[in-house]
């Protein structure tokens, strides 16, 4: 999974980059750098967070109120 994020972060720089390089040579490289976003938002963060926190417990990553009312001591 490390390798298959570290190319997609090689892929999206790739396509920011190449879309800089149109939009400064005049064309039209608006298109590639939303394709990069585009990848960077829906593809590599969802991708991303799946790596981080497959073997996490939720109940760690839940607000849950009730939890921290019972865990405040008496005497406040």
């Amino acid at each position: 999974m490390k390798k298959i994020l570290i190319g997609l972060i090689v892929i999206i720089a790739g396509l920011i980059s190449f879309g800089y390089f149109q939009k400064n040579n005049g064309l039209n490289g608006d298109k590639w750098i939303g394709i990069g976003i585009l990848v960077l938002a829906f593809v590599l963060m969802p991708l991303f967070l799946y790596s981080r926190f497959k073997n996490k417990e939720v109940r760690d990553r839940m607000l849950n109120f009730d939890l921290k009312k019972d865990k405040e001591p008496e005497n406040q």
